[in-house]
């Protein structure tokens, strides 16, 4: 075995609780991390948008394009000034 291989086993194996848990023991570690990334796309923003800002938009773009496309609205024209 390589020594990073060794390093990592021994870092996996000072999270307790594997006699009981098994691999499910890195669960909450997981979960946690989960949390922090929802956490992040919902507050931080890059630019002037939050990933959720970006995803509501292209959602209601997606949205438009779609009644478009099934003939329920009628595009409108740009105004001429």
């Amino acid at each position: 075995m390589s020594y990073k291989s060794l390093n990592i086993k021994y870092l996996l194996s000072l999270v307790p609780g594997k006699r009981h848990f098994g691999t499910y023991r890195f669960l909450p570690i997981f979960f946690c991390i989960g949390g922090v990334m929802e956490w992040i796309m919902i507050n931080v923003r890059i630019g002037k948008e939050t990933f959720y800002d970006v995803y509501r938009r292209k959602q209601s773009e997606r949205q438009y394009q779609r009644k478009l496309a099934d003939g329920l609205i009628i595009p409108s024209e740009p105004e001429a000034k």
